[in-house]
C-alpha cells in the first residue's frame, strides 16, 4: 500500500503562535514527518510560515 502526505502552510510568528502551532500540529490526524521553516534573509531574519508534512493514515474499506 503506498504511503500517502500532505503538506500544509502554517502562517506563524515565531514569538507569538507556538501555542497555536502546538495546537494545530495535534489536531492533525495522521503523524508529522517534518516541520520545515521559510527563514527570510532580509531585511531580517525571521521564519514567516513552516511547512508541515503530515503522513496521513490509509483509508479502510
Amino acid at each position: 500500500m503506498p504511503k500517502k502526505y500532505r503538506v500544509h502552510e502554517f502562517r506563524i510568528s515565531m514569538t507569538r503562535d507556538g501555542q497555536r502551532l502546538e495546537q494545530y500540529l495535534n489536531n492533525l490526524e495522521g503523524d508529522v514527518v517534518a516541520v520545515i521553516p521559510n527563514v527570510t534573509p532580509f531585511p531580517a531574519t525571521f521564519v514567516n510560515f513552516v511547512l508541515i508534512v503530515e503522513k496521513t493514515r490509509p483509508q479502510l474499506g
